[in-house]
């Protein structure tokens, strides 16, 4: 079978969508599958970000918007090469290729609350993504929770969603030598105890209540609080409550951090705080229970999902319930060892052999036109 790639959301900041496409590629591209690989860029700068071979190419077609080039750019591409197959590690789908497609969802929080989203994307959400989503042969979920989202909001029918879950890398795994966790903490300036946020700062991640609960717990115990990532929009009220709240000596402000500190950060928090009001899947969470990093999370979606008996679960919408949370792992010793090795328990399931095996057999299926359902355990 001939695979064309989607990779025109290389273009985008990092986050949670990139770390899933190079992992799931890099691991994909090394699997022995007899199949052959088209990567189809929008800029050449990213040329050679996958091994190449004899069975794994690259394409170029620059100088296209974003719809243009999904629907005009990768059509041509599909016709030139021939392709079986069309698969977008990211949504979006060209809606008149003369082949199979299939597209990962990494979530709808648009639909279960629109008012997150900024007016324009509204009207892609309304209009653009549903026919994304009904022109697929199939759609590969980052959750269950996901899975019954296509399910409810877009009427996808159960047999045309498999839940395929993220990896991990090795590297949150595997103990972190002491001087590389010393060398973390001075060039990070990470305080001797702290609560660790780890992800970007906009509505749906519930910063503002966080904040709030944390102010009526972390300076009393001699506990900071570590932000690892960055703000993005509707968020200015939240950040200045930081000055409110008379805690700005307690938070301290990591910016983007590099993906190879990330494991030493992991291992020095008291835990992670991730009591978001919605996540799909929830990168943080699977990398903080295989680094045996406590983990406070949400008791709903995606987070809820992956803790699964992990993870010690608050309600998101109430400020208590979070602080709540916050001071029992804080002073709980014997809870923060249950829930660290319950935590590397659970981080077992999640690993990026398992995640490109599975989603080759989804591709597989659909070359074959045969069912693909499958509902992650």
């Amino acid at each position: 079978m001939k695979i064309g790639i989607m990779l025109r959301h290389l273009d985008q900041h990092a986050g949670g969508v990139l770390v899933y496409t190079h992992n799931l590629l890099r691991q994909l591209l090394a699997l022995d599958t007899g199949h052959e690989f088209v990567l189809m860029y929008r800029n050449a700068a990213h040329l050679g970000s996958y091994p190449a071979g004899e069975r794994v190419r690259e394409r170029v077609m620059p100088g296209w918007s974003v719809l243009s080039w999904d629907q005009v750019a990768v059509p041509r591409m599909v016709e030139e090469e021939q392709l079986d197959l069309v698969f977008n590690p990211k949504y979006s789908v060209p809606l008149h290729a003369d082949c199979k497609t299939v597209f990962v969802c990494h979530g709808l929080d648009w639909y279960v609350a629109p008012q997150w989203s900024r007016w324009f994307d509204r009207l892609s959400h309304r209009y653009i993504v549903p026919r994304y989503a009904g022109r697929a042969d199939h759609i590969i979920a980052v959750s269950n929770t996901t899975r019954e989202h296509l399910q409810r909001f877009l009427g996808v029918p159960a047999a045309r969603v498999s839940t395929v879950y993220h990896g991990v890398e090795a590297s949150f795994r595997e103990p972190v030598p002491a001087a590389q966790l010393a060398e973390t903490r001075q060039r990070l300036g990470l305080p001797d105890r702290f609560f660790l946020y780890c992800g970007q700062i906009y509505p749906p991640k519930n910063f503002g209540r966080l904040l709030r609960a944390y102010a009526d717990v972390g300076p009393a115990l001699g506990i900071a609080l570590a932000v690892a990532g960055e703000h993005t929009w509707r968020c200015r009220e939240d950040l200045e409550l930081v000055e409110r709240l008379g805690i700005k000596r307690w938070v301290v402000s990591l910016g983007w951090v590099d993906r190879a500190m990330l494991p030493a950060v992991y291992a020095q928090a008291v835990a992670l705080v991730q009591p978001s009001l919605y996540e799909s899947f929830g990168l943080p969470v699977v990398e903080a229970l295989a680094s045996g990093c406590p983990v406070v999370t949400a008791n709903r979606y995606g987070p809820a999902e992956l803790a699964d008996g992990a993870g010690l679960l608050v309600e998101p919408e109430s400020v208590g319930s979070i602080a709540d949370g916050l001071r029992r792992v804080a002073l709980d010793a014997d809870l923060r060892v249950r829930l660290s090795a319950a935590g590397r328990e659970r981080a077992r399931d999640f690993t990026w052999d398992r995640c490109a095996r599975e989603t080759l057999a989804v591709l597989e299926s659909v070359g074959r036109g045969t069912s693909a359902v499958a509902a992650a355990g």
